[in-house]
């Protein structure tokens, strides 16, 4: 991992290509066709078990401006970048509304503009960088810090870079919190392996695939690979009601997340770990068998996410109580050590035994007597 001292940088997890098209309706028209990940994921499928509804998915980037297509989808959010303030719905690079629009993008019921992977999903948009400047760690932190307080149940962060004690602290209490925290890997070749905060342990680090499930050459490789997704030509909104393009880790980030908006959504008692594992368990495994450091688990499966018979990862506890260790649970119930007046029962019923041992000769001996004298009267 390169070391960039407390920065983070979204030009470099971004998108190696962004191209902004226009918003005319013709091109409105083809966005939806040029989305070709939605084909690959058979998004269509997946939208008849769930579209998100429920779930807010906080949104960490460079901002997210209103789009036609992200209509009653975006909530009010923040702005956690040094000096400034709002409610995180503007953006300055369209990356930020690109990545909600992968996420929560529904083209109004029409099937023009673009769709998202779980359309039915909110948006919190959170802007932690400006113009110019990279964003800082504890900007980044504090946008985490802010999504905790809200209440998301999903966190993309399609960015990286160097650690920071309060980034790493608000993660953790994220995590704690029960938020399902999904981190671009990064791109090759600014990035030499899976950034920070995807590679830390509970953060799930995604990568990206071309149109063919293969690895993007722009996706970088490591052991803290999780999962990979489409990352390549991928259309989605941007700024004053346009469109745009791009390539690299961040947009199967953004995608991954819209696949968690539809499993929590579906499986709203299941636990960010449980939620993961459901993820990663389903993948398609390409690469060397099982967990490999080009594709973590494999590629995203979002019918076989929603629908497939997952153990969990954790057996679910009986709420019954324990037995304590050495008792029969089908005994009888014990009425206790001893009688009413000290005894104990076991010298009760032995001493019963014995008196009707006793009875039992004496009877015997009464009738051998009686037998006797029968017969010397004779």
């Amino acid at each position: 991992m390169k070391s960039r001292i407390l920065s983070v940088t979204l030009a470099v997890i971004c998108a190696t290509m962004a191209t902004a098209l226009p918003a005319r309706p013709a091109q409105a028209d083809r966005i939806r066709e040029d989305q070709w990940h939605l084909r690959f994921l058979n998004t269509a499928e997946a939208h008849k078990i769930s579209q998100g509804e429920g779930v807010k998915v906080a949104v960490i980037d460079s901002g997210v401006a209103p789009h036609p297509d992200l209509r009653n989808n975006l909530l009010p959010g923040t702005v956690t970048a040094q000096g400034e303030s709002g409610d995180g719905q503007d953006d300055y690079s369209s990356h930020g509304t690109a990545m909600a629009g992968l996420i929560a993008a529904h083209s109004r019921g029409s099937s023009n503009g673009a769709l998202g992977i779980a359309p039915k999903a909110k948006i919190l948009p959170v802007r932690y960088s400006k113009p110019g400047v990279v964003g800082i760690n504890d900007d980044l932190a504090e946008g985490v810090e802010w999504a905790i307080e809200k209440k998301a149940r999903v966190i993309s962060i399609s960015a990286g870079g160097a650690s920071s004690p309060r980034l790493r602290s608000a993660i953790s209490s994220a995590i704690s919190a029960d938020i399902l925290i999904i981190a671009a890997a990064g791109n090759q070749p600014d990035d030499l392996g899976v950034v920070f905060p995807a590679m830390l342990e509970g953060v799930v680090a995604v990568g990206a695939t071309d149109r063919t499930g293969n690895r993007s050459s722009v996706s970088v490789t490591g052991k803290q690979l999780d999962i990979v997704a489409p990352g390549v030509d991928i259309y989605s909104t941007s700024i004053n009601g346009k469109y745009t393009r791009g390539t690299g880790t961040s947009d199967a980030t953004a995608i991954v997340a819209g696949a968690a908006a539809l499993v929590r959504s579906k499986y709203p008692e299941l636990s960010a770990e449980e939620a993961v594992h459901r993820l990663t368990s389903t993948a398609i495994d390409k690469g060397a068998p099982g967990r490999d450091d080009e594709y973590g688990y494999g590629v995203l499966d979002l019918v076989a996410a929603l629908t497939a018979d997952v153990p969990p990862l954790k057996p679910v506890q009986n709420s019954a109580a324990p037995t304590p260790p050495g008792t029969n649970p089908t005994a009888l119930p014990d009425t206790g050590a001893s009688g009413g007046n000290g005894i104990s029962s076991t010298v009760i019923t032995f001493t019963a035994l014995a008196a009707l041992a006793v009875g039992l000769m004496v009877i015997v001996l009464v009738l051998y007597l009686r037998r006797a004298t029968i017969e010397r009267r004779r």
